[in-house]
């Protein structure tokens, strides 16, 4: 059942607001950078049908054709899906594939399962009564927490962390770590939403939980406190992560109207910081703040898992893995 929620409506009007057509940025990456960070961040929820190409088009003042190529290229990353005569949404981030595996390795040992209660002599009732009434035995899950930048990425394991029961253990790795330091022993992995896909593709036997990511709270509260006459500057290390700023400040800070935004490699860069009162930089362009004047002010636009997204879908996936037998342990079994 599609969802036609009315705060999309509401994320519309921001992802309008967004899109900067005089930054260096082509707009096709700002419109995606934000579908994306409204996909990641919640805003716009799984199942939601998103607007035709022409409407959004006309919104945005774009051309179609540069939509639909958006489109396409969310579509190919799995984060919309195409269903023919009735529009595109955006995907469940369910683990169906895993899950279906999961389900067909559950029959093979049910079935295994049956042969040695009946060689034992137990009938399908009695079998069954015993599955019914076996205690409960769970087990100690690792997880694995996938991100960009180390530092950002061991800040959001160290948010899921207290979450986790008495043996759980989170560890956190970047996709560059992966290729010389991929971890052991991992039950499910935890990533960003809008890099699920990619997760997904370096561990394909097991569970992966897209989670959602909102500004922390020390980014929230020194956007609050910015004055609105300030001169802001927005500086993204990634071209793409520009959008998501934007579209975070314009929701957590819309009294702030005086804002130009850049990205690390563009040519006027320095002019650009060097006249704003504040700079907000990405994880990634820290070091913007050496070169500030001291009546300037840094702020670092810093993410943090949604405590409702660990408590609705992470941890009953973690509690799903529990006595699951771990990527590696299985494949020398």
């Amino acid at each position: 059942m599609s969802i036609e929620a009315p705060k999309f409506e509401n994320t519309f009007e921001r992802l309008a607001l967004a899109i900067d057509k005089t930054s260096s940025v082509p707009v096709s990456v700002q419109l995606r950078g934000a579908l994306e960070y409204g996909i990641a961040s919640g805003d716009i929820p799984p199942e939601t049908r998103l607007p035709s190409v022409r409407r959004l088009a006309q919104h945005l003042g774009l051309s179609p054709v540069t939509v639909s190529n958006v489109y396409a290229a969310l579509q190919e990353a799995g984060h919309v899906m195409g269903r023919v005569g009735t529009g595109t949404f955006v995907a469940d981030g369910s683990v169906s594939q895993h899950q279906a595996q999961a389900l067909r390795k559950i029959e093979r040992r049910i079935g295994e399962l049956v042969r040695l209660g009946l060689e034992a002599g137990l009938s399908r009732a009695e079998l069954a009564y015993r599955i019914a009434t076996a205690p409960e035995r769970p087990g100690q899950v690792r997880v694995l927490m996938l991100g960009t930048f180390h530092d950002a990425t061991e800040a959001y394991a160290g948010d899921i962390r207290p979450y986790l029961r008495p043996g759980d253990e989170i560890v956190a790795r970047t996709t560059e770590q992966l290729g010389r330091d991929r971890p052991e022993g991992i039950g499910l992995v935890v990533a960003p939403r809008t890099l699920s896909v990619e997760a997904q593709s370096y561990f394909p036997g097991l569970p992966v939980v897209g989670i959602t990511l909102i500004p922390n709270e020390p980014t929230r509260v020194a956007l609050a406190a910015i004055s609105p006459q300030a001169q802001v500057a927005v500086v993204s290390y990634f071209p793409e992560f520009l959008p998501v700023m934007r579209a975070g400040i314009l929701r957590f800070a819309p009294h702030i109207t005086r804002v130009t935004s850049a990205v690390c490699d563009d040519d006027d860069l320095s002019t650009v910081v060097g006249r704003a009162d504040v700079l907000i930089h990405s994880t990634g362009a820290e070091h913007l703040r050496q070169d500030l004047r001291p009546d300037q002010t840094a702020i670092e636009y810093r993410h943090t898992p949604d405590s409702h997204a660990i408590e609705t879908d992470l941890l009953p996936a973690i509690d799903a893995c529990r006595g699951r037998v771990p990527e590696q342990e299985e494949a020398t079994s």
